[in-house]
Order: C-alpha cells, then structure tokens, then sequence
C-alpha cells in the first residue's frame, strides 16, 4: 500500500484525492481539523514517513497548515495530474497540485503549495510564488507574476509581462491588461481594481 495525507476534506479535498490516486496513491487518508469523523493534525503529526499534500482551497488556510505541517518534518509532495503538461524546464516548488489538463510552458516557475486548476494554461516564463491559487480555465500569457497568495478567478485572462500583487483577487471572467496592485479586489472586462482587501 503507497498511502498518502490529504490534509482537507472538503470538495476540494476529494478532487486532490484523485489526483493522488492517479499518481498511485491506493491509501488516502483525509486529515481535517474540524468537527467530523477525519483524524486531526494532533493525531497523526507523529507519523512523518506518510507524505502529506493539501486539499485546501483558500490560500491563507493554506499558508498556515503549510508552515505547520513543515515543523513536524513531513515530506510535502507534488501531485500532477497524468494529463497536465510541464516543460522539462520548469521549476516547481513542493506542495503543489496540478490539476487535470493544466499546461505549464517553458522556464516557468511554480512555488510552494500552489494551485493550478483544471485547464489553466501558464505561459512561458511566468512566475507563480508561493500559496497561489489559479482557478480552472484561467490564462496567463508570458512573463506574468502573480504575486504570493494572489487568487486569480474562474476563467480569466491576463495578458504578457504583468503583475498580480500579494494576496489580491481577480474576480471571475476578468480579462487583466494592467497591473493589480498588493490587497486589491479587481474584475471586471477591463479588469479594475474595486476595493482593498
């Protein structure tokens, strides 16, 4: 038996889940700190030889259950989805969760406990730091940033060279042709920014 944590068992925790399956995972155990049935984090934070990923969707959850997990010494693993594809020469970051049909061009680079959602296509030389999450069907032309725990909304499109700042949304359907500062709420075809955050 290959097993596996998947820290998070919500909806989003499932969809990792087959995504670990199709990495041959055959023993999936949820771990979730809520009131339910599912181990905790205190149960099994002694049990570091099972590697663990997260089925966490929010970003800032995410961070938090990232750094504790990392102070008990588990193995974070990557799981890729056998139908997305990667240029050798991208660079990725543990703890991210590549989901199916997602395209990652060439020299791109991928940080920690990242999201690439169903369909997204990230360009070439892209740059995703750490804890972002890309929403399915999302494009992202080359050389976009999108800053740490930025969520860029279903189905939106940001053209070449620009930036999306730390832990700002781009609402649903937006199609970005300038830069969105740090903290901002922003959508809208031009996308603009709306609201701090």
């Amino acid at each position: 038996m290959k097993s596996i944590y998947i820290y998070g068992a919500s909806g989003h925790g499932l969809v990792v889940a087959d995504i670990a399956r199709s990495n041959g995972y055959d023993d999936i155990i949820f771990v979730d700190d809520g009131k339910n049935s599912y181990p905790s984090f205190e149960n099994i934070k002694k049990s570091n030889h099972i590697p663990i990923s997260f089925g966490i969707g929010d970003n800032n959850t995410r961070k938090k259950l990232f750094e504790k997990v990392k102070k008990y010494d588990f193995k974070i693993v990557n799981l890729i989805h056998p139908s997305a594809i990667l240029s050798p020469s991208v660079i990725l970051e543990e703890g991210t969760v590549i989901m199916p049909n997602v395209v990652v061009n060439a020299n791109s680079k991928i940080g920690k406990a990242v999201i690439l959602n169903s369909a997204s296509i990230i360009e070439h030389e892209s740059v995703i730091e750490n804890f972002v999450h890309i929403s399915p069907n999302v494009t992202l032309a080359g050389n976009v940033k999108i800053k740490q725990c930025a969520h860029v909304g279903l189905g939106s499109c940001i053209i070449q060279r620009l930036t999306i700042g730390k832990n700002s949304i781009v609402g649903a359907g937006s199609v970005v042709v300038k830069n969105i500062k740090d903290n901002i709420k922003a959508y809208g075809n031009p996308c603009r920014e709306v609201e701090e955050l």
